[in-house]
Order: C-alpha cells, then sequence, then structure tokens
C-alpha cells in the first residue's frame, strides 16, 4: 500500500517528483532501496561536510595539516566518515542500552572547537596536544554516558535558558574560528589576501543562494554545493592567477587557495581504517574544560532529540530514547578517540531535515549510515577534502557557525522571555563567557580555575547558567 505525497519542483523534494511509501513516514517500516537510498544519500549530503570540517580545523590548529602529517591528516578524515557511519547504525538500531532508537544522524560535533582551540594553543600544539585531546575525549565519553544513564534526576538542570545560552556560547566562539578561515587561515602567509576574501565570499553567496532561492534537495545541500563550487572556482583560478608569492624576506610560498592535487593523487583506493593513529596522551589541561563540554554536548542532544521527536514523529520522546541517545552519543566519542577521531555527537541540520520533510524511516537513514562507512574505505576521498582551501571553508564556517548563534537565540526564547531568564542569559554571557573569552583576566587565579576556563568562554558560560537556573528563585505562574 502506497503512502502518496508528492512534491513538485518548487516544493520541498528531492526531484521533481517522487511518490513516497507510507513506510517513509514511519521509524520501523521496510523501504524499498529505489526510495531508501536517495533519501538516506539526502541526510548524508546535509552533514557531510560538518563532519569534516572540525577536523581539519583542529588538525590545523594542532599543525597537523601538512608535510610530514599529510598521510595522518587524511587518515583522520577516513577514520571520522567511518566512525559516523558506525555510530549512527548503533543510535539507530541500539545495541542493549546504547542508541537511542531515534532518527538521528551521529557526526564529529563542532560543539568542542573552542575548547580544543584553546587546549591546542595552551599545549604549544603539535601531536602531543592532538593526543591530548583524544585523551580527553575518551575519557569525556565515558563520563556522557554515565549522565545518560543518570539522565532522569539531571534533566530538571537543564531548561531551555540554560541549553539555548551554552548553545549561544559556542557560536560566538566559533565565529572567529570562521573568519579567521574566511581570510586563509592565519597561518597562511597570504592571510587576508583578496583572492582568500573573494573566494570566501565567492561559497557563501553561492550557499545563501541555493539555501534560500532553491528548494528540497538542492536547499538542505546547499553547504555541500558552495564547497564544490568553492573547489571549481580555486581550480580555474590556477589557471588565470599566480599560484606563488614572494613574503617581506623574500622568500616564496604557494598561496593558501591553491589545491594540492599530488596529496590526492599519492592517497591509495583502498585502506582499513586505522586504531590509535595517534598517541593518546592524559592531560589534565585538556581533561577538565573536555569534561565540562562533554555536559554540554549531553544537554545539545537532549534537545536534538527531543526536536526530531516532535517534528518527525509529533510526540515527545520518552526517558528510555533520551537515555539510549546519550550513552550512545558518550560511547560513541569514547570509540572515535579511539581511531584518533573528534567526539561524536547528534547533527541539528539533520535533524531541521526530518522536520522539514518527516522522513522518519530507519532503513532510509541506514542506507545513509553505511553509505558513510564506505566511505571511510576509500582514502582518496579523504584525501580529496583535506585539500580544501581555508578560505573554501570558511566561507562555509561562518554560515554554520552563525547558524549555531541563532540556534541558541531560538533555545532561549522558547519559553517566554522573563526577568529572571534575561538575568540568567545576560550574566552568563557577561561574567562566564566575557572572562572565559578574555583569559588575561584569569591569570592570578588558581589553576583548576584557568583550566577549566580557558579561552573558549563556553564552559564558564555554561557554569554560570546552570548555577544562576539552580539559585534564582522562579516566577509565579
Amino acid at each position: 500500500m502506497s503512502f502518496k505525497k508528492t512534491y513538485s519542483s518548487k516544493e520541498k523534494g528531492m526531484i521533481k517528483t517522487i511518490d513516497l511509501e507510507k513506510g517513509a513516514y514511519e521509524f520501523d517500516a521496510k523501504m524499498p532501496l529505489r526510495q531508501a537510498i536517495p533519501l538516506g544519500l539526502q541526510h548524508v549530503f546535509a552533514m557531510f561536510v560538518g563532519n569534516l570540517t572540525p577536523l581539519l580545523i583542529i588538525t590545523s590548529a594542532c599543525g597537523l595539516a601538512g608535510g610530514e602529517f599529510a598521510d595522518l591528516q587524511v587518515s583522520l578524515l577516513q577514520n571520522a566518515m567511518f566512525v559516523a557511519g558506525v555510530v549512527t547504525l548503533v543510535q539507530l538500531f541500539s545495541i542493549g542500552p546504547v542508541g537511542g532508537q531515534v532518527p538521528i544522524i551521529m557526526g564529529t560535533s563542532s560543539g568542542f572547537l573552542g575548547v580544543f582551540n584553546s587546549v591546542a594553543a595552551s599545549m604549544g600544539g603539535g601531536v602531543l596536544a592532538y593526543g591530548a585531546i583524544m585523551g580527553a575525549s575518551i575519557l569525556g565519553g565515558l563520563f556522557e554516558s554515565v549522565l545518560g544513564v543518570f539522565l532522569k534526576p539531571l534533566r530538571k538542570l537543564f531548561p531551555p535558558v540554560v541549553t539555548g545560552t551554552v548553545v549561544l556560547s559556542i557560536g560566538l566562539s566559533l565565529i572567529s574560528v570562521g573568519v579567521n578561515s574566511f581570510g586563509g587561515g592565519n597561518a597562511a602567509k597570504d592571510f587576508g589576501s583578496m583572492e582568500n576574501l573573494l573566494l570566501a565570499v565567492f561559497v557563501l553567496v553561492v550557499i545563501l543562494f541555493f539555501k534560500h532561492w532553491t528548494k528540497g534537495f538542492l536547499s538542505s545541500s546547499s553547504i555541500l554545493i558552495g564547497i564544490v563550487a568553492g573547489y571549481i572556482a580555486a581550480f580555474i583560478m590556477g589557471f588565470v592567477l599566480p599560484t606563488t608569492g614572494v613574503t617581506a624576506d623574500g622568500v616564496e610560498f604557494t598561496k593558501a587557495w591553491v589545491l594540492n592535487w599530488d596529496k590526492v593523487a599519492q592517497a591509495s583506493w583502498f585502506a582499513i581504517p586505522k586504531l590509535v593513529p595517534v598517541k593518546i596522551v592524559f592531560d589534565m589541561r585538556a581533561i577538565l574544560p573536555v569534561l565540562i563540554m562533554f555536559i554540554v554536548t549531553a544537554v545539545e542532544t537532549v534537545g536534538d532529540i527531543s526536536g526530531v521527536m516532535e517534528g518527525g514523529m509529533g510526540r515527545e520522546a520518552t526517558d528510555k530514547e533520551l537515555s539510549g541517545g546519550i550513552i550512545c552519543d558518550g560511547l560513541g566519542s569514547t570509540v572515535a578517540a579511539c581511531f584518533g577521531v573528534l567526539p561524536n555527537t547528534s547533527f541539528s541540520q539533520n535533524v531541521g531535515l526530518v522536520a522539514m520533510t518527516k522522513v522518519v524511516n530507519r532503513g532510509a537513514l541506514a542506507t545513509g549510515a553505511i553509505f558513510l562507512m564506505l566511505c571511510g574505505l576509500i582514502p582518496k576521498l579523504g584525501a580529496l577534502i583535506s585539500i580544501m582551501p581555508q578560505a573554501v571553508l570558511g566561507g562555509a564556517a561562518v554560515m554554520m557557525f552563525s547558524s549555531i548563534v541563532v540556534s541558541g537565540i531560538q533555545l532561549i526564547t522558547k519559553e517566554k522571555m522573563t526577568p529572571r531568564t534575561l538575568t540568567i542569559v545576560s550574566v552568563a554571557l557577561g561574567v562566564g563567557y566575557g572572562m572565559g573569552a578574555n583569559a588575561s583576566i584569569l591569570a592570578n587565579t588558581p589553576q583548576f580555575v584557568q583550566l577549566i576556563c580557558g579561552e573558549s568562554g563556553i564552559v564558564p558560560a555554561a557554569f554560570v547558567a546552570i548555577i544562576l537556573n539552580c539559585l534564582l528563585p522562579r516566577e509565579e505562574k
């Protein structure tokens, strides 16, 4: 029996017309592969770039983006795709208490970027700093899974005003990271050059066009399309513009926007993902702030699961679904770190896609997860992504990270604004985020305070929001 829901080219569809089986709107129903595959791929396209972008940013911050570390970066990108596929399957089907059996796509979290950048800076970058990030992620993932087990009594600590403030501070901390890439990366000798700026602006314009002047498949894949357009533009620029420049000291250098096709050519077509590609280090400079961030990401996951169940299935998420989802989030991050990959979490853009299409079929989403795993077995694909010019990444990152700010505002305003909520948001951002983002003000505080606050401002803002939510008297209804 078929439930026909026809999308036109002017409506929310992937192609001009498509009649979907009734099962597309049921979680457990069976679907024909001819429909399940494109629906699953749509989810992959919505998160593909976002799954790999955090790795590009953090490996660059740690100085592992090229030279002797070129192969390592390709291997990490390969592992990121494979792990995302595996963790998504566990979230969809569950293994015991691990997995919420909810229509969620998992991938590399961008929420940790602010904290990880701070860790990389405080430890001087290099393999040691990256290894410390992995060590902290292993412990943090285990910690989050414990939170998932005891979620029910903890839920009252994280109302929308707290989660929204945290998400808002994450977005604010990431915008500077996106703008840095926008100019070509601050390590680039041609940082802020007209070529880098124009390339980044071009990517941003393409994304905006497809996001708002197209519908359905093209609109939801606007980030991916913008990135592809950026590659094409950089390729053409290589034929019409000088690819090298000279520093003030007379040293010749290759411009940041130039595509390194040799890296792709040297990568193999097939390889098994490597376990522990980077030596794992346990360092308190990384562990403390990262543990706090795992509390934050648990809160985000609660929001994502609640959103996808409400938007896609028209009901509230159960405690079992939320608990299983967070346990999967945590253990998935621990497994990811063992493969040298940043923590995994639910992807908000896929939550939005489910809410828009109402397609919640587990089989359809599973085809997308399997595709991600297959991509993880092809190093050439990872190499192709690793040569992405920073300016191209920046054009997309500014869009993605700014949207996180908006998501935070939407969460905060989900409930009626009151003097109490305004106080929580303003003080958390003013004192928490403000002091954390200006770390020098904490130079005379105890070391553990400096470790926790770092330089991102996310963790102190979260702390202040949680404390104020517990202490301030609630308004009488």
